[in-house]
């Protein structure tokens, strides 16, 4: 793999950048591989670069039924951020952000890391002392966060309206949260992983699991049957759908989850900003849009009619805390499938079925855990067992009545 440096891209220019290699293989599939990943999204690249640069397991496919990247890691709105609430939670994103920090470097490639800070508001006494219980918990678990009065906010974001009908009272924010470019993570992963010997085979859909009794023993596609040792699915929100092929029941339900740009403008918000009681949260990317959605789609018949009651729900929440927003035109929008659990933790390890694994159940924080799902699940193929920091998360804590409630510090009500 040649390495990019100010120099590349310099004789890169002198040819007018006609003679750049691929980033990645184009790779056709073979009969078995130690590893089968399904998804080549975030978690499913991750988890093949670490495989291959960590643990040496390089006989390893991911396969996609459509191009690298084309589902919610390639349609989201790019927030990394470790301010979740319980000890597991807390240990495991903030290395996932840890590991955002160095990517840049780790990958050769510019992830476009931007640390602005995410500051989540307080419209109450009684909520902005539930914020301040929540940063003294995160603090305890040595992630930083700060607690800010509504003058301190003011200075911080001028154009948020502190007086109006949910008047602010406070807040915290993460000053290491921000956000990255989501197209530069999926490929740079592939090209991590790639270079290592990885097979990324792209329009290959999984349309079913070969099982031997109990026993997961490859896929079929549709470019035929592949054989595995182990097979992992990162697929979102057809995470369930894929489970069922095995005769595995996940607790989830699946909800569509809509964001928002807008057209660009000069900057004006250098901070992404949370409102967990009018529930929205907008940024203002690089190229000047601002980028913000809601809540995810909790009544199907809304989604039925294209989302429009769900659309105006978040612009009217947008305009309530920034009344400058109102004569913004709205330039494109996207929904994608979420899988959410109900105690909006994810769900990762192996599963009751022999060689099944799953990294999934994510809602909407799959995109910041990239990194240490990616690890974390590396590992757990490796050994057969959970790593350490995703114990927890397994299907067993149901079981067991071990739930871990982040249903606050998810940021989506549901």
């Amino acid at each position: 793999m040649k390495r990019y440096s100010i120099f590349s891209l310099a004789a890169g220019a002198l040819t007018r950048h006609r003679r750049w290699e691929p980033a990645w293989r184009t790779a056709q599939p073979r009969k078995a591989y130690d590893i089968v990943i399904v998804g080549a999204g975030g978690q499913g690249l991750a988890t093949a670069y670490y495989l291959a640069k960590k643990h040496g397991v390089r006989n390893v496919a991911v396969l996609e039924k459509g191009y690298l990247g084309s589902g919610n890691t390639g349609r989201n709105t790019q927030v990394t951020r470790s301010n979740y609430y319980w000890p597991e939670s807390a240990a495991f994103f903030d290395l996932s952000l840890k590991l955002w920090e160095g990517l840049s470097t780790e990958l050769n490639f510019n992830i476009q890391l931007s640390q602005r800070g995410i500051l989540t508001l307080a419209h109450s006494h009684h909520e902005l002392d539930a914020l301040q219980r929540w940063a003294n918990a995160i603090q305890v678990n040595e992630v930083d966060s700060l607690v800010l009065s509504p003058e301190d906010i003011k200075r911080r974001v001028p154009l948020l309206r502190l007086d109006g009908r949910y008047p602010v009272h406070g807040g915290f924010i993460q000053p290491r949260g921000g956000t990255s470019r989501h197209d530069a993570v999926a490929w740079g992963y592939a090209r991590g992983a790639s270079a290592l010997g990885v097979d990324i085979i792209q329009q290959c859909e999984v349309t079913g699991l070969a099982m031997q009794g109990d026993r997961v023993t490859g896929v079929e596609t549709s470019r035929g049957p592949i054989g595995a040792g182990k097979v992992m699915l990162a697929v979102a929100g057809h995470t369930s759908v894929l489970a069922a092929m095995a005769g595995l029941r996940l607790p989830v339900v699946s909800m569509t989850l809509q964001a928002y740009v807008s057209e660009p403008i000069k900057p004006c918000l250098d901070t992404i900003l949370l409102s967990p009681v009018v529930h929205m949260y907008l940024s203002q990317s690089d190229r000047g849009e601002i980028v913000f959605g809601g809540g995810a789609d909790a009544y199907p018949s809304y989604s039925q009619r294209g989302g429009v009651p769900v659309l105006q729900d978040t612009i009217a929440a947008m305009i309530e805390l920034f009344p400058a927003f109102s004569r913004l035109r709205l330039m494109r929008q996207w929904g994608g499938i979420v899988d959410i659990t109900p105690d909006t933790t994810p769900l990762m390890g192996p599963t009751s079925v022999e060689n099944l694994y799953i990294s999934g159940g994510w809602g909407t924080g799959g995109y910041k855990a990239i990194p240490a799902g990616g690890d974390t699940m590396a590992y757990t193929l490796v050994h057969g067992a959970p790593h350490p920091l995703i114990k927890a998360f397994g299907l067993d804590r149901f079981a067991r009545g071990a739930l871990i409630d982040e249903g606050a510090a998810s940021g989506v009500a549901h």
